[in-house]
């Protein structure tokens, strides 16, 4: 959302933000920038104002920037990972209090979280897991909740406390190593029994999905079938596309068993998949946006705080832990820049964090 510039008197806070969409490779496609604070006085009912203390960049900070120019003479601040200290509640809150230390992944229809002072809808928030610090926490909100849902939601895994849901099915991650896929394998293995696949193309990447608990990892820059049979699993009941769907579409097709589910995260030309290629197997097609509850203010929105809140006990026990892949440093233009430049140069293995306000 665009941000309004500084008028005189009114307290402000750093951030970081663009006045145009440029290039990350250009030195103003994010700028250091002056904003008006918001003030406890702007909440709304169930918006939280949090002092942001850590951030991470998600694909979806550079899709924003290269394709959201803001309305001339505003700036738009990116960013929706979040970990930090909340500084006041709006009248209707009951989940949080001043003083908690939280964690979320904010709303796509308001402004970003690259900024000192930020406001959240509690019920999109929780307490941050104790257990990790502001960095590492912040690496797991927005892949989180994509990953819970795409796996509970869409794919329709029962989430059960034996941990028995997917007994006897099978589940391939395409892109295992990014940030979705990453915290994906994680909850599959700790919260059900279905065997994990992984797909990733370089040894590091290969390794990274096994360090996350993986069965079993393939190349998708080669066939999957002859792969899949090799280990001796020929088919898929359930496949989470993460990323280039368009290009390996044919082959997800080919590998999911009769009535098997294919959910997808990323984005594609219109017309890129022939979606009658799913008819003959009974095949169903599901999307997974974790903005959809916040965009549409939906009456199940306090579901993604009751997860983040599951997430962070799954982290304090051991279970989980962060996929925090590289640490840029302090939260500026010029960090941002390069944690951008990460995030798009498609080698990424897990997530780009950034701590404290230089």
């Amino acid at each position: 959302m665009n941000q309004n510039p500084v008028q005189a008197s009114t307290p402000t806070m750093k951030a970081v933000g663009y006045r145009q969409s440029l290039p990350i490779s250009h030195p103003e496609s994010l700028l250091d920038l002056e904003l008006p604070a918001p003030q406890p006085q702007d909440l709304a009912d169930h918006d939280l104002l949090v002092a942001v203390s850590a951030v991470s960049v998600n694909p979806v900070d550079t899709k924003v920037r290269q394709g959201r120019p803001p309305a001339a003479g505003q700036v738009e601040v990116p960013g929706w990972d979040a970990v930090g200290t909340v500084l006041a509640v709006g009248p209707a809150v009951t989940l949080m209090q001043p003083g908690d230390r939280v964690w979320y992944a904010g709303s796509i229809v308001r402004p970003g979280s690259n900024a000192q002072r930020h406001r959240v809808d509690e019920r999109i928030a929780s307490r941050a897991p104790a257990s990790l610090g502001d960095a590492q926490a912040a690496a797991l909100p927005l892949t989180g909740i994509t990953a819970w849902e795409l796996l509970f939601d869409r794919l329709g895994v029962p989430l059960q406390e034996d941990r028995q849901g997917g007994a006897g099915q099978r589940l391939l991650v395409l892109g295992g190593a990014g940030g979705v896929g990453s915290i994906l394998i994680q909850l599959a293995r700790q919260f059900t029994a279905l065997t994990v696949v992984a797909t990733a193309s370089r040894p590091e990447t290969q390794a990274w999905c096994l360090a996350q608990g993986a069965h079993v990892v393939i190349d998708h820059r080669q066939p999957l079938a002859p792969q899949l049979q090799q280990a001796g699993l020929p088919q898929v009941e359930l496949v989470a596309s993460l990323t280039h769907t368009a290009s390996h579409f044919p082959q997800l097709v080919e590998v999911l068993a009769p009535q098997g589910r294919l959910g997808l995260i990323d984005d594609f030309a219109p017309g890129a998949i022939d979606v009658l290629a799913l008819k003959a197997k009974s095949l169903s097609l599901h999307w997974e946006m974790m903005f959809t509850r916040s965009r549409f203010g939906t009456p199940d929105m306090v579901a993604q705080h009751q997860l983040l809140a599951r997430l962070a006990a799954a982290v304090d026990a051991g279970l989980v832990r962060s996929t925090e892949g590289e640490h840029f440093g302090a939260i500026n233009a010029a960090n941002l820049r390069r944690a951008h430049a990460w995030v798009e140069s498609g080698r990424a293995v897990g997530k780009a964090v950034l701590q404290g306000w230089a």
